[in-house]
């Protein structure tokens, strides 16, 4: 059975996200709702979407790559990567656009298959080189206006999940993906053959 809400999508959008093979994300405003905390000793503190993270590891289990390029350092984006299983997580990066073109050229890809999802300004050069452009619901106006496809989720609350479904519903994965997590040996899962 086709992943139900796949129509939902415009074409453009379908066909964009059927050739992905490199999902690369922003941290600050994309994994993150763009807030920042600080403690009394002035440490640095993030919230991150259990979503979000069961997405990214999906993508990876079906053989897209995943990274992490943010302009913004520290250890908080390293810890997450590493948590999910993400060896590509780039922090303190000035030219974002180099980053993306540096790991898709290691992984044999050209920019028409990779995908990049931010909110800002400092992610917009690098969205328009991309073959897939994502902004979450809440992103700047100024890079909202110019994406391929927009969440409609908010940043930090889903929105990273909401692209990782497409993609694997666009890819045609989901439905085998689903039927596997959900499968018992010798119980038949209803809605699946």
């Amino acid at each position: 059975m086709p992943y139900s809400h796949l129509n939902d999508y415009p074409a453009d959008v379908r066909e964009r996200a059927s050739r992905i093979r490199l999902a690369c994300f922003d941290v600050d405003g994309t994994l993150t709702d763009g807030r920042l905390y600080f403690d009394g000793q002035g440490n640095e503190l993030k919230a991150f979407h259990v979503h979000d993270g069961q997405g990214l590891t999906l993508l990876g289990k079906v053989g897209i790559a995943v990274a992490f390029i943010t302009a913004r350092g520290g250890p908080i984006a390293q810890r997450r990567g590493a948590d999910l299983g993400i060896a590509d997580v780039h922090v303190g990066v000035k030219d974002k656009l180099a980053c993306a073109r540096e790991i898709a050229v290691r992984l044999k890809l050209d920019m028409a298959q990779v995908a990049f999802m931010g909110d800002d300004l400092a992610d917009l050069r690098v969205m328009l080189q991309t073959g897939f452009a994502v902004a979450p619901a809440d992103a700047h106006r100024w890079v909202a206006e110019r994406v391929h496809w927009r969440t409609s989720a908010r940043a930090g609350h889903g929105a990273v999940r909401e692209f990782c479904d497409l993609l694997l519903a666009a890819q045609g994965h989901a439905e085998t993906l689903l039927a596997d997590l959900v499968r018992v040996e010798g119980v038949r899962v209803e809605g699946n053959a």
